[in-house]
């Protein structure tokens, strides 16, 4: 197992916020073993258990890739966007970020065909197929590629279903956490005191509000993900 020690530094962790849990009113008690203290109301996350959740999560992910095997990551909040799609685009990964499509696992088919309508529509676009529309349908063909692009347009890389769903907020993620569980595909997450961890995989315990604290999960996963 690797250490992610060197890239989860302990001091920076704290600095990050990382530690901050949810208050104690909106505690999930399954998530009891990773809470080191309760302090002013606020549950206070142990943070050694996630580095020890990152390591083991890590490993996983490290498995999967040397399979060839595809990770679909998922981003839907704002402070995990720019950070969980940079990731999934150095590993050529499948990522869905703001919005999750319902059916994107649980009906994968008709999602499959609307990315191919999508390259079909780029196609066109690029071999000069338009020419023989009009300016205004031109300018709808345009309209809809957009569109179609804001919602498809991470999925290129999703030729069948993938072999694990990266959540960057269990809490925000609950439909695509809720699909993947319906098709059997193992989750990872990043996780919250007021989170249900049953049937997930691998928890990683953090501060999932904190752009910070998610950033630097973020990152040390890519440096360990990324390493030649």
């Amino acid at each position: 197992m690797s250490d992610l020690n060197t890239q989860l530094n302990y001091e920076e962790m704290l600095k990050s916020g990382m530690h901050f849990g949810r208050k104690k009113t909106v505690f999930n008690p399954k998530m009891k073993k990773y809470v080191f203290t309760v302090k002013e109301g606020i549950c206070i996350i142990d943070l050694i258990k996630t580095q020890a959740e990152l390591s083991s999560a890590t490993e996983h992910l490290k498995r999967i890739i040397a399979q060839n095997g595809i990770i679909l990551f998922v981003a839907l909040t704002k402070q995990s966007v720019d950070s969980v799609k940079d990731l999934a685009v150095s590993l050529g990964m499948p990522y869905v970020v703001d919005r999750w499509l319902g059916g994107t696992l649980t009906n994968f088919k008709v999602i499959s065909n609307r990315v191919k309508k999508l390259e079909e529509m780029e196609n066109a676009r690029k071999s000069g197929g338009l020419e023989k529309y009009t300016k205004k349908e031109r300018l709808m063909f345009e309209r809809e590629i957009l569109k179609m692009e804001k919602s498809f347009s991470g999925l290129r890389k999703l030729t069948r279903l993938p072999d694990v769903v990266f959540i960057s907020s269990l809490k925000d993620g609950a439909l695509p956490a809720h699909e993947a569980k319906i098709v059997k595909i193992p989750i990872i997450a990043i996780a919250n005191t007021d989170s249900d961890p049953a049937e997930v995989a691998y928890i990683i315990p953090a501060n999932d509000r904190s752009k910070k604290s998610v950033d630097l999960i973020i990152e040390a996963l890519k440096k360990e993900l990324t390493a030649k």
